[in-house]
Protein backbone atom coordinates (compact mmCIF):
# COMPACT_ATOMS: atom_id res chain seq x y z
CA UNK A 1 0.00 0.00 0.00
CA UNK A 2 1.41 3.71 -0.76
CA UNK A 3 -0.17 6.90 0.76
CA UNK A 4 1.31 9.92 -0.89
CA UNK A 5 0.58 13.32 0.30
CA UNK A 6 1.54 16.27 -1.65
CA UNK A 7 5.22 17.80 -0.85
CA UNK A 8 8.84 17.33 -2.05
CA UNK A 9 10.15 15.03 0.76
CA UNK A 10 9.16 11.92 1.79
CA UNK A 11 9.53 9.65 4.82
CA UNK A 12 9.12 5.98 4.65
CA UNK A 13 7.74 3.42 7.30
CA UNK A 14 6.42 0.24 7.84
CA UNK A 15 3.04 -0.84 9.28
CA UNK A 16 2.38 -4.19 11.10
CA UNK A 17 1.91 -5.31 7.29
CA UNK A 18 5.28 -4.57 6.43
CA UNK A 19 4.03 -2.90 3.17
CA UNK A 20 5.94 0.31 2.75
CA UNK A 21 3.58 3.81 3.55
CA UNK A 22 5.56 7.11 1.97
CA UNK A 23 4.62 10.25 3.26
CA UNK A 24 5.72 13.21 1.63
CA UNK A 25 5.67 16.09 4.08
CA UNK A 26 5.55 19.80 2.60
CA UNK A 27 6.46 23.36 3.82
CA UNK A 28 3.64 26.05 4.65
CA UNK A 29 1.11 27.03 6.96
CA UNK A 30 -1.54 26.07 5.39
CA UNK A 31 -0.31 22.38 5.05
CA UNK A 32 0.18 22.01 8.27
CA UNK A 33 -2.33 24.11 10.23
CA UNK A 34 -3.53 21.03 12.42
CA UNK A 35 -0.03 21.23 14.05
CA UNK A 36 0.71 24.27 13.95
CA UNK A 37 -2.47 25.71 16.23
CA UNK A 38 -2.13 22.54 18.43
CA UNK A 39 1.61 24.43 19.03
CA UNK A 40 -0.28 27.53 19.43
CA UNK A 41 -2.25 26.11 22.01
CA UNK A 42 0.97 24.75 24.19
CA UNK A 43 2.51 28.21 23.98
CA UNK A 44 -0.97 29.53 25.93
CA UNK A 45 0.18 27.35 28.64
CA UNK A 46 3.90 28.00 28.48
CA UNK A 47 3.07 31.72 28.78
CA UNK A 48 0.40 31.36 31.43
CA UNK A 49 2.89 29.84 33.72
CA UNK A 50 4.68 32.94 33.72
CA UNK A 51 1.68 34.98 34.17
CA UNK A 52 1.06 33.18 37.51
CA UNK A 53 4.03 35.90 38.72
CA UNK A 54 3.39 39.27 37.18
CA UNK A 55 0.93 40.22 39.95
CA UNK A 56 1.75 38.38 42.80
CA UNK A 57 5.35 37.46 43.52
CA UNK A 58 6.44 41.03 43.84
CA UNK A 59 4.35 41.40 46.72
CA UNK A 60 4.51 38.26 47.99
CA UNK A 61 8.12 39.04 48.77
CA UNK A 62 7.59 42.35 50.54
CA UNK A 63 4.38 41.86 51.58
CA UNK A 64 4.20 37.94 53.34
CA UNK A 65 7.78 37.30 53.44
CA UNK A 66 8.46 41.23 55.03
CA UNK A 67 11.39 41.66 52.60
CA UNK A 68 12.86 45.74 52.69
CA UNK A 69 15.30 45.17 50.10
CA UNK A 70 14.59 45.88 46.58
CA UNK A 71 17.45 43.85 45.22
CA UNK A 72 16.50 40.90 47.46
CA UNK A 73 12.62 40.91 45.90
CA UNK A 74 14.00 41.33 42.45
CA UNK A 75 16.47 38.37 42.68
CA UNK A 76 13.14 35.77 41.74
CA UNK A 77 13.68 37.39 38.05
CA UNK A 78 17.56 37.55 38.54
CA UNK A 79 17.21 33.90 38.96
CA UNK A 80 14.35 32.88 36.79
CA UNK A 81 16.62 35.55 33.72
CA UNK A 82 19.71 34.04 33.91
CA UNK A 83 18.75 29.67 34.71
CA UNK A 84 16.39 30.44 31.41
CA UNK A 85 18.92 32.34 28.86
CA UNK A 86 21.39 29.43 29.83
CA UNK A 87 18.44 27.16 28.89
CA UNK A 88 17.93 28.70 25.72
CA UNK A 89 21.40 28.12 24.42
CA UNK A 90 21.00 24.12 26.03
CA UNK A 91 17.81 23.75 23.91
CA UNK A 92 19.08 24.92 20.57
CA UNK A 93 22.07 22.59 20.93
CA UNK A 94 19.63 19.80 21.79
CA UNK A 95 17.18 20.37 19.66
CA UNK A 96 19.59 20.12 16.56
CA UNK A 97 21.25 17.05 17.88
CA UNK A 98 18.01 15.23 19.62
CA UNK A 99 14.05 16.27 18.72
CA UNK A 100 12.07 18.98 19.42
CA UNK A 101 9.05 16.83 20.91
CA UNK A 102 11.73 15.03 23.73
CA UNK A 103 13.06 18.90 24.85
CA UNK A 104 9.65 20.09 24.94
CA UNK A 105 8.53 17.23 26.80
CA UNK A 106 11.62 17.41 29.44
CA UNK A 107 10.63 21.51 29.66
CA UNK A 108 6.98 20.63 31.10
CA UNK A 109 8.14 17.99 33.80
CA UNK A 110 10.73 20.30 34.74
CA UNK A 111 8.04 22.62 35.00
CA UNK A 112 5.30 20.47 37.27
CA UNK A 113 6.52 21.74 40.75
CA UNK A 114 6.97 25.19 40.21
CA UNK A 115 3.00 26.02 40.86
CA UNK A 116 3.03 24.24 43.84
CA UNK A 117 6.60 25.59 45.10
CA UNK A 118 4.94 29.39 44.53
CA UNK A 119 1.64 28.64 46.42
CA UNK A 120 2.81 26.67 49.03
CA UNK A 121 7.08 27.66 49.71
CA UNK A 122 7.20 28.31 53.43
CA UNK A 123 10.36 31.05 52.90
CA UNK A 124 11.70 33.23 50.43
CA UNK A 125 14.32 30.69 48.80
CA UNK A 126 11.50 28.33 47.98
CA UNK A 127 10.51 30.92 46.06
CA UNK A 128 13.57 31.39 44.20
CA UNK A 129 13.80 27.69 43.31
CA UNK A 130 10.24 27.87 41.67
CA UNK A 131 12.22 30.63 39.60
CA UNK A 132 15.01 28.35 38.76
CA UNK A 133 12.88 25.39 37.88
CA UNK A 134 10.43 27.56 36.21
CA UNK A 135 13.49 29.72 34.14
CA UNK A 136 14.60 25.85 33.00
CA UNK A 137 11.46 25.11 32.10
CA UNK A 138 10.51 28.11 29.87
CA UNK A 139 13.60 27.68 27.93
CA UNK A 140 12.91 24.49 26.76
CA UNK A 141 8.76 24.88 26.05
CA UNK A 142 8.97 27.95 24.74
CA UNK A 143 11.83 27.46 22.15
CA UNK A 144 10.76 24.23 21.19
CA UNK A 145 7.49 26.32 20.00
CA UNK A 146 9.27 28.98 18.56
CA UNK A 147 11.62 26.14 16.89
CA UNK A 148 8.85 23.92 15.55
CA UNK A 149 7.05 26.29 13.74
CA UNK A 150 9.48 27.74 12.45
CA UNK A 151 10.74 24.38 11.21
CA UNK A 152 6.83 23.83 9.58
CA UNK A 153 6.09 27.01 7.65
CA UNK A 154 9.41 27.54 5.55
CA UNK A 155 10.76 31.36 5.10
CA UNK A 156 7.83 32.82 3.22
CA UNK A 157 5.59 32.84 6.63
CA UNK A 158 8.11 32.98 9.21
CA UNK A 159 7.18 36.23 10.46
CA UNK A 160 3.66 35.46 10.65
CA UNK A 161 4.44 32.43 12.36
CA UNK A 162 5.95 34.26 15.38
CA UNK A 163 3.85 36.75 15.71
CA UNK A 164 1.04 33.79 16.51
CA UNK A 165 3.42 31.95 18.49
CA UNK A 166 3.99 35.58 20.75
CA UNK A 167 0.90 36.46 20.46
CA UNK A 168 -0.55 33.20 22.16
CA UNK A 169 2.22 32.99 24.49
CA UNK A 170 2.05 36.80 25.70
CA UNK A 171 -1.33 36.95 25.42
CA UNK A 172 -1.66 34.52 28.02
CA UNK A 173 0.88 35.92 30.36
CA UNK A 174 -1.40 39.01 30.81
CA UNK A 175 -4.39 37.52 30.97
CA UNK A 176 -3.20 34.75 33.54
CA UNK A 177 -1.74 38.13 35.23
CA UNK A 178 -4.95 39.73 35.43
CA UNK A 179 -6.99 36.43 36.35
CA UNK A 180 -4.05 35.93 39.53
CA UNK A 181 -4.71 39.91 40.75
CA UNK A 182 -8.71 39.33 40.59
CA UNK A 183 -8.15 36.16 42.74
CA UNK A 184 -5.43 37.74 45.21
CA UNK A 185 -8.20 40.26 45.80
CA UNK A 186 -10.52 38.33 46.49
CA UNK A 187 -8.42 35.55 48.22
CA UNK A 188 -5.25 36.86 49.31
CA UNK A 189 -2.32 36.39 47.43
CA UNK A 190 -1.54 32.70 47.93
CA UNK A 191 -2.21 29.77 47.53
CA UNK A 192 -5.50 30.62 45.53
CA UNK A 193 -3.80 32.23 42.67
CA UNK A 194 -1.62 29.49 41.57
CA UNK A 195 -3.96 26.89 41.44
CA UNK A 196 -4.37 27.67 37.89
CA UNK A 197 -0.60 26.78 37.27
CA UNK A 198 -1.22 23.05 38.33
CA UNK A 199 -3.42 22.78 35.42
CA UNK A 200 -1.72 24.24 32.90
CA UNK A 201 1.15 22.17 33.54
CA UNK A 202 -0.58 19.14 33.72
CA UNK A 203 -2.72 19.98 30.58
CA UNK A 204 0.92 21.07 28.87
CA UNK A 205 3.01 18.02 29.71
CA UNK A 206 -0.34 15.82 28.37
CA UNK A 207 -0.50 18.06 24.84
CA UNK A 208 3.36 17.67 24.85
CA UNK A 209 3.19 13.36 24.89
CA UNK A 210 0.05 12.11 23.40
CA UNK A 211 -0.77 15.43 20.40
CA UNK A 212 2.28 16.91 19.21
CA UNK A 213 4.59 15.54 17.05
CA UNK A 214 8.55 16.69 16.34
CA UNK A 215 9.41 18.52 13.49
CA UNK A 216 12.77 18.16 13.08
CA UNK A 217 12.28 16.63 9.62
CA UNK A 218 10.87 19.53 8.19
CA UNK A 219 14.42 21.77 9.41
CA UNK A 220 16.19 18.87 6.93
CA UNK A 221 13.56 19.65 4.03
CA UNK A 222 14.44 23.38 4.13
CA UNK A 223 17.96 22.53 4.72
CA UNK A 224 17.98 20.72 1.93
CA UNK A 225 16.55 23.60 -0.27
CA UNK A 226 18.47 26.42 1.16
CA UNK A 227 21.93 27.11 -0.67
CA UNK A 228 22.31 30.28 0.77
CA UNK A 229 20.72 32.66 3.90
CA UNK A 230 20.08 35.97 3.58
CA UNK A 231 23.72 37.24 5.22
CA UNK A 232 25.57 34.70 2.95
CA UNK A 233 25.83 31.72 5.05
CA UNK A 234 26.02 28.15 3.24
CA UNK A 235 25.10 24.50 4.19
CA UNK A 236 27.57 23.51 7.24
CA UNK A 237 27.33 21.94 10.57
CA UNK A 238 29.71 24.46 12.99
CA UNK A 239 29.98 23.63 16.71
CA UNK A 240 28.80 26.13 19.38
CA UNK A 241 31.04 28.29 19.87
CA UNK A 242 31.34 29.13 15.92
CA UNK A 243 27.39 30.10 16.24
CA UNK A 244 28.07 32.09 19.73
CA UNK A 245 30.47 34.05 18.14
CA UNK A 246 28.69 34.30 14.61
CA UNK A 247 25.29 35.91 16.40
CA UNK A 248 26.72 37.68 19.37
CA UNK A 249 29.64 39.62 17.89
CA UNK A 250 31.03 38.99 14.61
CA UNK A 251 27.63 39.32 12.28
CA UNK A 252 26.58 42.96 12.34
CA UNK A 253 22.80 42.30 11.84
CA UNK A 254 22.67 39.83 14.43
CA UNK A 255 24.82 41.86 17.06
CA UNK A 256 21.85 44.49 16.79
CA UNK A 257 19.08 41.74 16.80
CA UNK A 258 20.99 40.74 20.13
CA UNK A 259 21.40 43.77 21.82
CA UNK A 260 17.81 44.87 21.71
CA UNK A 261 16.60 41.54 22.33
CA UNK A 262 18.57 42.33 25.45
CA UNK A 263 17.58 45.68 26.05
CA UNK A 264 13.97 44.84 25.08
CA UNK A 265 13.76 41.77 28.29
CA UNK A 266 15.49 44.25 30.29
CA UNK A 267 12.29 46.62 30.33
CA UNK A 268 10.42 43.72 31.20
CA UNK A 269 12.31 42.53 34.04
CA UNK A 270 11.92 45.80 35.01
CA UNK A 271 8.41 46.23 34.96
CA UNK A 272 7.68 43.03 36.26
CA UNK A 273 9.91 43.80 39.36
CA UNK A 274 8.98 47.77 39.76
CA UNK A 275 5.96 47.93 38.43
CA UNK A 276 3.86 46.71 41.71
CA UNK A 277 5.56 48.27 44.02
CA UNK A 278 5.73 51.71 42.25
CA UNK A 279 2.31 51.34 41.49
CA UNK A 280 1.23 50.22 45.37
CA UNK A 281 2.98 53.22 46.92
CA UNK A 282 1.02 55.23 44.44
CA UNK A 283 -2.33 54.22 45.78
CA UNK A 284 -2.87 51.52 43.14
CA UNK A 285 -5.36 48.83 44.65
CA UNK A 286 -4.56 44.98 43.14
CA UNK A 287 -6.97 44.83 40.50
CA UNK A 288 -5.62 47.80 39.43
CA UNK A 289 -2.55 46.90 39.55
CA UNK A 290 -3.42 43.36 37.89
CA UNK A 291 -5.02 45.62 34.88
CA UNK A 292 -1.58 47.61 34.92
CA UNK A 293 0.24 44.51 34.30
CA UNK A 294 -1.97 42.70 31.93
CA UNK A 295 -2.37 45.11 29.72
CA UNK A 296 1.35 45.21 28.72
CA UNK A 297 1.44 41.51 27.67
CA UNK A 298 -1.81 41.25 26.32
CA UNK A 299 -1.24 44.25 24.03
CA UNK A 300 2.48 42.72 23.32
CA UNK A 301 0.58 39.68 22.61
CA UNK A 302 -2.30 40.27 20.27
CA UNK A 303 -0.32 43.30 18.50
CA UNK A 304 2.05 40.32 16.80
CA UNK A 305 -1.28 39.01 14.82
CA UNK A 306 -0.81 42.26 12.89
CA UNK A 307 3.58 42.88 13.19
CA UNK A 308 4.04 39.52 12.54
CA UNK A 309 2.57 39.57 8.73
CA UNK A 310 3.80 42.94 8.47
CA UNK A 311 7.62 42.38 8.97
CA UNK A 312 7.17 39.78 6.32
CA UNK A 313 5.92 42.53 3.96
CA UNK A 314 8.30 45.45 4.94
CA UNK A 315 11.22 44.15 6.49
CA UNK A 316 12.91 42.94 9.95
CA UNK A 317 14.60 47.00 10.68
CA UNK A 318 11.48 49.49 10.58
CA UNK A 319 9.28 47.10 12.99
CA UNK A 320 12.29 47.09 15.29
CA UNK A 321 13.67 50.72 15.17
CA UNK A 322 10.16 52.04 15.87
CA UNK A 323 9.56 50.02 18.60
CA UNK A 324 12.08 50.10 20.41
CA UNK A 325 11.17 54.09 20.30
CA UNK A 326 7.53 53.07 20.85
CA UNK A 327 8.60 51.68 24.37
CA UNK A 328 11.10 54.49 25.31
CA UNK A 329 7.89 56.87 24.96
CA UNK A 330 5.95 54.15 27.26
CA UNK A 331 8.77 54.88 29.94
CA UNK A 332 8.37 58.68 29.57
CA UNK A 333 4.65 58.39 30.52
CA UNK A 334 5.15 55.76 33.63
CA UNK A 335 8.31 57.55 34.60
CA UNK A 336 6.90 61.01 34.60
CA UNK A 337 3.36 60.26 35.67
CA UNK A 338 1.85 62.37 33.06
CA UNK A 339 -1.89 61.34 34.13
CA UNK A 340 -3.03 59.83 37.33
CA UNK A 341 -1.13 56.91 38.35
CA UNK A 342 -3.30 54.37 37.49
CA UNK A 343 -4.31 56.13 34.04
CA UNK A 344 -0.38 57.07 33.93
CA UNK A 345 0.72 52.95 34.25
CA UNK A 346 -2.38 51.98 31.60
CA UNK A 347 -1.15 54.33 28.79
CA UNK A 348 2.19 53.42 29.46
CA UNK A 349 1.90 49.91 29.41
CA UNK A 350 -0.31 49.72 25.92
CA UNK A 351 2.87 51.46 24.91
CA UNK A 352 5.40 49.16 26.16
CA UNK A 353 2.85 46.57 24.69
CA UNK A 354 2.87 48.09 21.38
CA UNK A 355 6.46 48.42 20.66
CA UNK A 356 6.97 44.84 22.16
CA UNK A 357 4.55 43.62 19.57
CA UNK A 358 6.83 45.25 16.75
CA UNK A 359 9.92 44.54 18.15
CA UNK A 360 9.78 40.52 19.09
CA UNK A 361 8.63 38.58 15.97
CA UNK A 362 11.12 41.06 13.73
CA UNK A 363 13.76 40.04 15.94
CA UNK A 364 12.71 36.11 15.66
CA UNK A 365 12.65 36.47 11.87
CA UNK A 366 16.03 38.40 11.69
CA UNK A 367 17.32 35.90 13.50
CA UNK A 368 16.06 32.97 11.05
CA UNK A 369 16.71 34.81 8.63
CA UNK A 370 20.54 35.24 8.84
CA UNK A 371 20.94 31.61 10.04
CA UNK A 372 21.06 28.65 7.83
CA UNK A 373 18.45 25.73 8.56
CA UNK A 374 21.28 23.56 9.47
CA UNK A 375 22.48 25.52 12.73
CA UNK A 376 19.37 27.92 12.80
CA UNK A 377 17.75 26.37 16.37
CA UNK A 378 21.37 26.75 17.99
CA UNK A 379 21.60 30.40 16.34
CA UNK A 380 17.97 31.07 17.46
CA UNK A 381 19.04 30.07 21.17
CA UNK A 382 22.26 31.81 21.75
CA UNK A 383 19.69 35.10 20.31
CA UNK A 384 17.47 33.41 23.27
CA UNK A 385 19.97 33.85 25.23
CA UNK A 386 21.38 37.08 24.88
CA UNK A 387 17.25 38.47 24.96
CA UNK A 388 16.89 36.64 28.50
CA UNK A 389 19.74 37.64 30.37
CA UNK A 390 17.86 41.02 30.13
CA UNK A 391 15.71 39.78 32.26
CA UNK A 392 18.02 39.50 35.17
CA UNK A 393 20.05 42.29 34.31
CA UNK A 394 16.87 44.50 34.32
CA UNK A 395 16.18 42.62 37.59
CA UNK A 396 19.96 44.09 38.93
CA UNK A 397 19.41 47.31 37.24
CA UNK A 398 16.08 48.02 38.71
CA UNK A 399 17.39 46.57 42.27
CA UNK A 400 20.43 49.10 42.57
CA UNK A 401 18.74 52.26 40.91
CA UNK A 402 15.58 51.87 43.03
CA UNK A 403 17.74 51.19 46.39
CA UNK A 404 20.30 54.73 45.79
CA UNK A 405 17.52 56.77 44.37
CA UNK A 406 14.01 55.22 43.41
CA UNK A 407 11.50 53.12 41.96
CA UNK A 408 10.81 56.37 39.61
CA UNK A 409 14.38 56.38 38.25
CA UNK A 410 14.68 52.53 37.32
CA UNK A 411 11.84 53.54 34.71
CA UNK A 412 13.94 56.07 33.73
CA UNK A 413 17.07 54.87 33.23
CA UNK A 414 15.20 51.74 31.19
CA UNK A 415 14.22 54.25 28.73
CA UNK A 416 17.46 55.91 28.28
CA UNK A 417 18.77 52.44 27.42
CA UNK A 418 15.82 51.44 24.98
CA UNK A 419 15.72 54.68 22.82
CA UNK A 420 19.60 54.17 22.79
CA UNK A 421 19.19 50.62 21.43
CA UNK A 422 16.49 51.91 18.61
CA UNK A 423 19.40 54.18 17.31
CA UNK A 424 22.02 51.43 17.30
CA UNK A 425 19.54 49.56 15.36
CA UNK A 426 19.03 52.40 12.57
CA UNK A 427 22.24 53.07 12.56
CA UNK A 428 24.38 49.52 12.23
CA UNK A 429 21.48 46.99 11.18
CA UNK A 430 21.36 46.38 6.99
CA UNK A 431 18.01 45.51 6.23
CA UNK A 432 17.55 42.54 3.87
CA UNK A 433 14.63 41.27 2.21
CA UNK A 434 14.35 37.61 3.12
CA UNK A 435 15.27 35.54 -0.36
CA UNK A 436 15.97 31.94 0.67
CA UNK A 437 15.98 29.94 -2.46
CA UNK A 438 18.45 32.42 -4.62
CA UNK A 439 21.26 29.94 -5.57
Amino acid sequence: MKVSLTGPRRATRLPPNNQAIIVEIKLGLKENWQQFVLLVLVNCLVGGMVGLERTIVPLVGSEEFKIASDIVVFSFIIAFGVVKAFTNLVSGVLADKLTRKRVLILGWIIGLPVPFLLAWGPSWNWIILANVLLGMSQGFTWSMTVNMKIDLVGPKKRGLAMGLNEAAGYGAVGLTALLTGYIAAQYGLRPQPFYIGIAYTIFGLLLSIFIIRDTRSYATLEASQVAITTSGERPHRPNLWWVFKETSIKNKNLFAVSQAGLINNLNDGMSWGVFPLLFVSAGVGLEGIGWIKAIYPVVWGVGQVVTGPLTDRVGRKPLIVWGMFTQAAGHVVIGLLLFSPFMSGMIGSVLLGAGTAMVYPALLAAVSDAAHPSWRASSLGVYRFWRDIGYAVGAVMSGIVAQLVGLVWAVHIAGILTFLSGVWVLMKMKERKPSFFSR
